[in-house]
C-alpha cells in the first residue's frame, strides 16, 4: 500500500446526521413480513453488525437503508436520498456474459458523480488508485474481472464501494466463502472506514465478525436484541434468534462462536472460525436442533 494510501485524508461526511429506524415494518413480494417494528440508530463513527439466520431480514434492512426498498410502516430518517450509500451486494455468480476489466469495475464508482460522459479529474482517479491498493488489487487492473477468484472479485467490489466515497458503507456478508487473505483485508477496511467517521453496517453469519463491531442488531425478522456484541451475543438471545436449545454450557454466558459447520444426528456442531486471528478460548459447542 503506498503512502499516499495509508495516510489519505480522514473522511468528512456530506450528512452527519445518524440514520434511525422508528417502528419499521417491511413486507416481502408475497406479503409476508420480513422485518416487523424495528427501531434502531446508526450514528458516523461506528460499525454494526446484522445477525440472524438466513430470511431473518439482514438484506431487507440494508435495501431498506440505501433506499432499494421501502416500509411498509415506520420511517427511515434521513431519507436515503439525504445521504451518499455505498452496497456491496451478495454476489450470486458472475456475469461471464459481461467483458469488464477490473480497471472499468473500479472506474463505475464514480459514474453516480461523473455521469457516463464527463472526464475523470484528478480527484477521481485518485480516489480509485487509493481504493484498489486498500485492497490489493491494484495489480489486477488490466485482468478481465470474471477471470479473478472469489476473493479477488470481493476485494474489487469492496474497492469500488470505497471510491464511491460515500457517507455510509452498507456490505451483505461480505467476507462469506472467501479465503483468509480476503476476509481479513476486508474486516481492515470495516475498522478503517468507522474509525474515518463513516456508518458502516455489516449483514454475517460469523460470530466472530460481528464481536468486532460496536454494535450488533440480532434479527429474526424482529429485533430480538440490540447492543454491544458482550450484551448481544449470549446463548440466550443466539437460542431465541436461530432457534436451537442448548446442550452443553451455561445457558446465561456461553457465547456462540462461528458458523452452522453441519447438522448430523439433530444436532449443530458449531465451531469457532479463527481465521482472523481471534482467539476467545473456546473450542466448540453443540445445539440440539
Amino acid at each position: 500500500m503506498s503512502d499516499r494510501a495509508a495516510n489519505a485524508k480522514a473522511f468528512v461526511a456530506q450528512n452527519q446526521e445518524p440514520v434511525v429506524f422508528d417502528g419499521v415494518v417491511a413486507k416481502y413480494g408475497n406479503g409476508h413480513i420480513a422485518l416487523s417494528g424495528i427501531s434502531c440508530k446508526f450514528q458516523h463513527g461506528t460499525s454494526t453488525a446484522l445477525v440472524g439466520a438466513n430470511g431473518s431480514g439482514k438484506t431487507t434492512l440494508l435495501r431498506m437503508m440505501c433506499g432499494l426498498a421501502q416500509p411498509y410502516q415506520g420511517t427511515i430518517t434521513p431519507d436515503p436520498s439525504k445521504k451518499t450509500i455505498a452496497l456491496v451486494a451478495q454476489q450470486h455468480g458472475q456475469r461471464s456474459w459481461m467483458p469488464l476489466t477490473v480497471a472499468n469495475v473500479l472506474r463505475m464508482s464514480r459514474f453516480r458523480d461523473r455521469g457516463l460522459v464527463k472526464r475523470f479529474s484528478a480527484a477521481d482517479r485518485i480516489l480509485i488508485e487509493e481504493s484498489a491498493e486498500r485492497l490489493e488489487v491494484a495489480n489486477l487492473k488490466n485482468r478481465q474481472f470474471q477471470e479473478l477468484s472469489g476473493g479477488q472479485r470481493q476485494r474489487v467490489m469492496v474497492a469500488q464501494a470505497l471510491a464511491h466515497d460515500a457517507d455510509v458503507l452498507l456490505m451483505d456478508e461480505p467476507i462469506t466463502g472467501l479465503d483468509i487473505p480476503s476476509q481479513e483485508a476486508i474486516l481492515r477496511i470495516v475498522d478503517e472506514e468507522r474509525q474515518r467517521g463513516r456508518i458502516v453496517v455489516i449483514s454475517t453469519h460469523h460470530m466472530d465478525e460481528a464481536e468486532l463491531c460496536d454494535q450488533v442488531l440480532l434479527l429474526a425478522n424482529r429485533m430480538v436484541a440490540a447492543g454491544t456484541p458482550g450484551e448481544v451475543l449470549t446463548n440466550k438471545n443466539l437460542q431465541e434468534a436461530f432457534g436451537l436449545r442448548m446442550a452443553h454450557g451455561d445457558e446465561e454466558d456461553c457465547v456462540f462462536h462461528g458458523e452452522h459447520d453441519s447438522h448430523e444426528g439433530g444436532v449443530v456442531h458449531v465451531f469457532n472460525d479463527h481465521g482472523h486471528g481471534h482467539d476467545h478460548g473456546h473450542g466448540h459447542d453443540h445445539f440440539d436442533c
